[in-house]
């Protein structure tokens, strides 16, 4: 499971070094797309076949499903680290999270997300000034 965070820097190609916690997790290909927000997910190519059979799980009549699968699926590109473990990231992606400069590369379970720095300590702010509910934890914490 990769966990951290990794402050790095996208370079005028739209480029990332992947950082070498992280490296194994991708190193057989990767799948990028929209996350939730307003990051990057980044999906190894094992976990994106899980993902996939959730997407193809939901139902094609519930106008909500195919918004989401629009959403996520549409934005998808697969790609694999080049020979420096830059991994490329399409400009529209780029835009979508805001990478320009700065990016933060954190873990996720089953997953890393891609974050501009802005919208990084946005989301860790909101967690520290409204943690989740106690019901939600019971279990997580014994």
């Amino acid at each position: 499971m990769p966990f951290g965070e990794y402050p790095y820097t996208i370079d005028d190609k739209g480029r990332v070094v992947m950082p070498p916690p992280f490296r194994e997790f991708v190193e057989d290909g990767m799948i990028l797309t929209r996350g939730m927000e307003g990051c990057l997910y980044v999906f190894p190519l094992a976990s994106w076949k899980r993902v996939e059979e959730q997407l193809e799980g939901l139902p094609l009549t519930d106008a909500e499903s195919r918004s989401f699968v629009r959403f996520f699926y549409s934005g998808a590109s697969k790609t694999r680290l080049d020979n420096q473990s830059r991994v490329s990231v399409p400009q529209t992606l780029r835009d979508f999270a805001q990478l320009q400069g700065d990016v933060i590369v954190a873990g996720a379970p089953g997953r890393l997300e891609l974050w501009s720095p802005v919208r990084w300590e946005a989301v860790i702010r909101a967690v520290q000034n409204d943690p989740p509910k106690p019901e939600l934890l019971a279990n997580f914490v014994a």
